[in-house]
Order: C-alpha cells, then structure tokens, then sequence
C-alpha cells in the first residue's frame, strides 16, 4: 500500500478518544478503523488521546508511516492536532489546520459560506447577558456553540418555553452562542470524498430533534438515502456540499449537513448548517452508509483515507 507520495505504508497509528465532549464518538470511531486497518494488514498502533500531550507525542516516537486522525470535537478537529502532526512531519488523513480550524469555528465557516452565496441561516453572534434578558430573534430560534460538533450544546427555543434565561445561565461555551432562525423542514447530509458528492440522507430523529443522543445511540435515528426530495433539490445539495468543502481547502473526506424547508412544497429551501471535516465513523455514522450506498465498503473507505494521507508542513 502506498499513499499519495508514492511511499509504502506500513505502520498506522490510530489517533482516538481526544478530550472533548465528543470523546465517546471518537472512540467508537477509532476502534472501528482499527478493526478495519489491522483486518487489511496494516500495522496498527492505537493511541488512546487523553490530557497529556507529552503521552501522545511519546506514542508516536518512532514516527510511524502516518496517522489515521479519528479524533472528534475540539482539540481533535480544529487543526490543534493537525498543528502537533506537521510540526512533527507525520502525514495523517482528513483537513489540515486551516480547513480544520475554520470549519470547526461555526460563525467563520458561515461567513465564508454566505461571501460565496451559499445559502446559509440567518443569525448572529449573541452574548449570553444579552440572551438571558432578551429573545435576540423572533421564536422559534437556535441556540449552538460556536465551536462544538456533534450538535453538542444545540438546543432550540420555541414560543410558549420559559427555557432561555435558564440556558444562558448554565451555558458552558463561553461567553457568546451562535443564534440562528429556526429553519422548518427536513434533516440533510452529504458526504464529500475528494472531488465527488456522495448522495443525499434524509435523517429523521427518534424524538423530533437530531441531537447528539440521535445521532450516536443505536435506533436513534432512521436515514433514507438516497433522500425523497425533488430532483433539482437533490442536485443543489450536491453542488452545494461539494463547494463548502473546496472553499474551506478541505482534503479526504468531509460532511456538509443541511435543513430542508419543503413546508410550502417541493423544490424546497436548501440552507447549509454547517461542514464536518472529521465526520463519524461509528457503527451508526453517516459517512459509512452513504459510502456503502455508492458501493464502497468499509474498509474500503479507511483504505482510500489512507491513501489520501499528507504531510502539510
């Protein structure tokens, strides 16, 4: 096996686990590409990401061939790690920093969005005084960290709640949130692999939202792919996802997610939420499923991410 260098890969080093909010879903991700990697016959080293940076550093002396980053949330998938790998001279898979940190800061990745004429939320940056002591939208709006995935910290308020004051108390995202219109409609996603747009999911939650408990637990959440919308819609979101991933410079694999406002009939509203560089590969993810649905197995996908490691530095 060789990667896009032309250099034999032999020794991969799984990086999973992380210390954000997301540690779980990196771990699931990880122990499934190392299934994966060692089933190919790939020499694996899983390194389990905590607190100590100086442990990783220490994992990865001798430098192996490359890293498979599957790392989610911060300080995983917001060029942090990325940093640490080209300063070290360790090709790895998925975006380098600056598609990493910018995708992963919400409101810079809308602006880039929205200069381009990608259809995006309208909304704004709101501190949280001024969410405890006022709706900065008219209900129904949403609620999300500027820097989380995962849709951790998302929350929507809705006429006839009492719930804003109480969640700008206890909000532990900082000092400011990204408040956005409610957008009504359906859940879309798309997965980018390189230059190709994968196909449309419709995803409908359990329970009416897809938080972070729909997307992970096992009957959370049903998708439909490819999704029922019209044609045209179909294409756009294809299009759509397939320039967010070029214009933030993201490399491998990303996701693009997406309401759909077909309230008033079809061909509906598209608008761009927001663009996963390190999208889930759990047991439920939708990255593997869309790849499955387009005839590529999963270690077929570790396999192509492999290939497409690269050193940034």
């Amino acid at each position: 096996m060789t990667r896009a260098g032309g250099d034999p890969i032999k020794r991969v080093a799984v990086l999973h686990g992380g210390i954000s909010a997301e540690r779980e879903v990196s771990l699931a991700s990880g122990a499934q590409v190392i299934a994966a990697l060692r089933e190919l016959g790939f020499d694996v080293l899983p390194v389990e990401v905590g607190a100590d940076l100086r442990a990783m550093i220490d994992a990865l002396t001798p430098a192996p061939d490359l890293v498979f980053n599957a790392l989610h949330g911060r300080f995983g998938e917001d060029g942090t790690v990325q940093g640490m790998l080209d300063w070290l001279g360790i090709p790895y898979t998925h975006s380098g920093v600056r598609a990493s940190a910018l995708a992963m800061d919400k409101v810079a990745a809308k602006a880039v969005f929205a200069a381009a004429g990608l259809p995006v939320a309208a909304g704004s940056v709101v501190e949280m005084a001024a969410l405890q002591a006022a709706d900065p939208l008219p209900l129904p709006y949403v609620v999300k960290p500027p820097n989380e995935g995962s849709s951790v910290g998302v929350e929507i308020l809705r006429s006839g709640g009492n719930t804003r004051a109480e969640l700008a108390r206890g909000w532990r995202f900082g000092r400011t949130a990204l408040v956005e219109e409610y957008v009504p409609g359906r859940e879309l996603t798309v997965a980018v692999l390189g230059d190709r747009p994968l196909v449309v999911t419709e995803i409908t939650a359990a329970h009416g939202f897809y938080d972070y408990e729909a997307k992970y637990s096992e009957g959370g959440s049903r998708h439909l792919l490819p999704a029922r919308i019209h044609p045209d819609a179909a294409a756009r979101a294809l299009e759509i996802a397939l320039a967010a991933h070029r214009l933030l410079g993201c490399r491998g694999a990303s996701r693009a997610d997406f309401r759909y406002d077909d309230t008033r009939g079809e061909p509906g509203r598209l608008v761009l939420l927001e663009v996963n560089t390190q999208p889930g590969l759990t047991r439920t993810s939708l990255l593997p499923e869309q790849a499955a649905h387009v005839g590529i197995t999963f270690p077929a996908l570790c396999v192509w991410m492999v290939e497409q490691a690269a050193c940034r530095a």
